[in-house]
């Protein structure tokens, strides 16, 4: 049964896997980019701040089924874009995490030492540089573990975008499920798959993090 079931449809769950790894990929990155952004117009940008926080407070109150469906739905009425599912997927997995991210980041940088910051401006660094050069680096170094976690997070929130038609690794499973009538060894089989991976990423993610710490700390 495992062999007929599974073992013959293994194309379709690597297809599935390449699309979850993409679409968290891309989602965490951006989420990222976005985060800091975020951050920085809160910390140090007065006219934006107020909007960087509804904007914190916006991803952080509203659950990622909801903005799956916002940006599936309503950006495509209002901007334009995106054009396909998977955009639509990967973004609003963005827009999620970026939310948490630009929290994360104010606390890194937070943690910094004030001191720190004021001799690098001492020292004739503007203050872009000081950001780029002092306090980031450091901050990073606190907030690998909590960048990390999110990432996990992302990946286990991707098997959602399969309700827009996203043919990620859940989107599969549910498909060979309706071909096969086997929801046991299928969606069993599926779910393996996302056990594993995250156990897989939480022990490469442990590691990056004591290397880092234990070089740079």
């Amino acid at each position: 049964m495992l062999q007929r079931i599974i073992w013959n449809n293994r194309g379709e769950f690597l297809e599935g896997l390449l699309v979850t790894a993409q679409i968290s990929l891309i989602g965490i990155a951006v989420a990222m980019g976005v985060g800091l952004v975020i951050c920085l117009s809160r910390m140090y940008c007065r006219p934006l701040r107020c909007l960087a926080i509804l904007y914190i407070e916006f991803c952080r109150s509203t659950p990622i089924y909801v903005q799956l469906m916002w940006v599936n739905y309503v950006w495509p009425e209002l901007f334009g874009w995106p054009q396909s599912f998977f955009a639509a997927g990967w973004a609003a997995l963005a827009l999620q995490s970026s939310g948490y991210l630009a929290e994360t980041f104010r606390s890194g940088i937070e943690g910094v030492a004030r001191g720190q910051r004021e001799a690098a401006l001492s020292t004739g660094l503007s203050p872009f540089l000081t950001m780029r050069w002092v306090i980031l680096p450091q901050a990073v170094l606190m907030m690998t573990p909590s960048l990390m976690n999110q990432f996990l997070v992302v990946v286990k929130s991707s098997c959602l975008v399969s309700v827009i038609a996203v043919p990620d690794l859940m989107y599969r499973g549910l498909r060979l499920t309706s071909i096969w009538f086997e929801p046991i060894e299928i969606l069993s089989f599926t779910a393996f798959l996302y056990v594993a991976i995250v156990f897989a990423l939480s022990a490469a993610i442990k590691s990056y993090s004591d290397r880092v710490r234990s070089r740079y700390a």
